[in-house]
């Protein structure tokens, strides 16, 4: 296992639609994962998207547990969103890919959803609640959306210009 580099904004890789697994979840895949899991914990986050690494399929991991918890990681391979209720409600996002950024995005409480776990079995069940909110999250990821893509345009761009300065202003540090 080992830990990838998270993309950030404005890399232009991070609106690049995401391509299914073929033929099933391959060992591979699984290696993949075991490495996204590592890199989300390490950050510290709940959800990764493989294209948060660069990596274009369509592959999801993830973990709601608390701290004082046990880890409980979940892998979701071609996710995909069969049904939403009507009831919507708004929740502060982040993501490791703008970093230190927060805002409220409204979306359903509830969400069906249908993927092949980490072996490759067919799994569909419904999210609700913080689970409903991450997969809806990292699926927009998959396509190519971001949460600051539902926030104005002046918000979306002060988030990036943010993270832009973060960002060199951590290069400059490095150099010292």
């Amino acid at each position: 296992m080992a830990i990838r580099e998270i993309l950030t904004v404005p890399d232009p890789r991070l609106k690049q639609v995401s391509k299914p697994v073929e033929g099933g979840v391959t060992d591979a895949h699984r290696a993949l994962m075991d490495d996204m899991l590592e890199t989300m914990y390490d950050a510290p986050g709940i959800g990764l998207a493989a294209i948060q690494i660069g990596v274009p399929l369509r592959i999801i991991v993830m973990d709601l547990a608390r701290e004082d918890e046990e880890k409980a990681p979940r892998y979701f391979v071609n996710p995909e969103i069969l049904e939403t209720v009507e009831e919507k409600k708004p929740y502060e996002e982040g993501c490791l890919s703008v970093p230190d950024i927060f805002d409220e995005v409204e979306r359903p409480i509830r969400c069906r959803l249908r993927y092949l776990d980490y072996h490759g079995n067919l799994a569909e069940e419904w999210a609700e609640d913080l689970y409903a909110v991450c997969i809806q999250h990292e699926i927009d990821h998959l396509k190519g959306t971001l949460f600051i893509d539902y926030l104005s345009r002046l918000k979306r761009d002060r988030a990036i210009e943010k993270v832009k300065k973060a960002k060199l202003r951590a290069i400059r540090e490095d150099a010292n």
